[in-house]
């Protein structure tokens, strides 16, 4: 705590509840923090994934709000997490237990949702939490403005198997403006000064000072009112912050109540799980302190609007979109492949096509096609090729689960693979051509088979060198 600014310690004692200590504060955020995971329930559930990795080390304590988050504690900690397989291959994520927060408020509050905004999405712990929770039916936009960021957003959905994803890319501020009354819920995890995650990064307050928590706080003001614009009358909009200051979080949505009145209602989240009750404000708001749970700082806050608000409408400018149905016969020619070649069965959907490429569409995204532009667009299931169909590493991760023909693979032979080396293999049966390569029933990409030999098909940017079995 030494190299803290006394101007932030200032600031926090100002504003810290009188049964909390600042001494209290100081102690929680000198220590490290306590690895948490979220099993990915689009591949996996709780139960077996727990089964599977007890016996390895590892032990769960169960997170109060997530009930596929745990705090993880490993008897053997030489493997990093994410060079672990199971990580590899999407059946967890490794994401800090206050920031399974939101997306939990929000499934409290909302029985179905065919369109959710995620309007600050990268790197993707709570855009694929909310698919999870979804089980990949209806439409989740996920929006990133930093082009930096899209393409580990972009790998996180894909590995944790998200196929209701479209990815935007866009200063969020114009979607209130663009898509007015288009969303059931919305989640807003607005970038903030970033106070509750020195825990996690000593450093992260380097550049802090009360004019910059004033600066960014006028940013998420006008985030919260094009989120709150976008939202439908009678959804939800949760808005969190992994910071303390009430400038940045209670104040932010006092402000969206003073501009829209009686539209705006606070939601209690007082009884959100066991112990809510602890880090609540008056407003029913959640202001997560790190020694209330031993976690970040934190916080969370769920608005209903309960009345249409007024503001401008601009339609943009789109160029030419570049995809068209598929034709029949086209369809049928790729699910004729599929089957033939991996005994996979094509979902009942509508593709798209453009070029040679065969795209996947999520449920309702016609409705946003002539709305806004896209970074993109579905799942690119395969490309058209002089003999049959080149298919997507994408597409296998999604739909390889249920392949009847697959080629499974041990622990060293997987980790062999996403070190992207080929595999010395038997083929007694004289195979050839593409096969899906899985990993305990878990989809890893695809192989050709090659003499006695699978040649390593992996994407070049998925390769890892530090790949390890527990």
């Amino acid at each position: 705590m030494a190299q803290i600014k006394q101007e932030f310690l200032n600031s926090i004692s100002e504003i810290l509840p009188s049964h909390l200590s600042l001494e209290e504060f100081a102690h929680f955020n000198s220590q490290p923090l306590r690895p948490a995971i979220r099993v990915n329930t689009l591949k996996t559930d709780p139960a077996s994934f727990i089964a599977a990795m007890t016996p390895k080390g590892w032990h769960f304590d169960p997170i109060p709000w997530c009930h596929e988050g745990f705090w993880l504690t490993r008897e053997d900690e030489s493997v990093q997490l994410g060079n672990t397989l199971e990580h590899l291959a999407g059946l967890f994520y490794i994401q800090e237990a206050s920031s399974m927060m939101p997306p939990v408020a929000l499934a409290a509050l909302v029985d179905r949702v065919d369109t959710l905004l995620d309007m600050a999405a990268a790197p993707g712990s709570k855009t694929t939490q909310m698919a999870a929770w979804m089980e990949n039916h209806g439409l989740l936009m996920a929006n990133e403005y930093s082009s930096s960021r899209l393409k580990g957003l972009h790998a996180n959905l894909t590995r944790m198997g998200v196929s209701n994803a479209i990815l935007t890319h866009f200063d969020a501020r114009v979607f209130g403006a663009t898509l007015p009354e288009a969303f059931d819920a919305i989640l807003l995890d607005a970038p903030c000064s970033g106070e509750g995650t020195l825990r996690k990064d000593p450093d992260a307050l380097n550049n802090w000072s009360l004019a910059s928590v004033e600066s960014i706080a006028a940013m998420q003001r006008e985030l919260i009112e094009s989120g709150f614009q976008a939202l439908k009358t009678g959804g939800v909009l949760i808005y969190s912050t992994c910071t303390l200051n009430r400038r940045e979080n209670q104040e932010v949505c006092r402000h969206l109540k003073a501009s829209h009145g009686d539209a705006v209602e606070y939601v209690d989240l007082s009884r959100l799980f066991d112990g809510a009750d602890k880090a609540v404000t008056e407003e029913g708001f959640l202001h997560i302190w790190p020694q209330l749970y031993d976690s970040e700082g934190f916080f969370v806050a769920a608005l209903r609007k309960v009345g249409p608000v007024a503001g401008e409408h601009r339609t943009p400018r789109l160029g030419r979109f570049p995809f068209v149905p598929a034709p029949g016969k086209q369809v049928q020619a790729l699910t004729d492949h599929l089957k033939s070649r991996f005994g996979i069965t094509l979902p009942r959907t509508t593709l798209m096509a453009r070029d040679k490429e065969l795209w996947l569409f999520p449920e309702g995204s016609d409705r946003f096609i002539p709305a806004i532009r896209m970074q993109r667009l579905g799942i690119r299931l395969a490309e058209e090729a002089k003999h049959g169909f080149r298919i997507s590493h994408e597409a296998l991760m999604l739909l390889g689960a249920e392949a009847c023909k697959a080629v499974e693979l041990d622990d060293d032979q997987a980790v062999t693979y996403l070190m992207g080396r080929d595999l010395p293999m038997d083929n007694g049966a004289k195979a050839k051509g593409e096969v899906l390569v899985r990993w305990r029933g878990t989809p890893l990409g695809q192989a050709k088979w090659v003499g006695n030999k699978l040649k390593n098909s992996l994407p070049r940017d998925l390769v890892r060198d530090n790949v390890a079995k527990i």
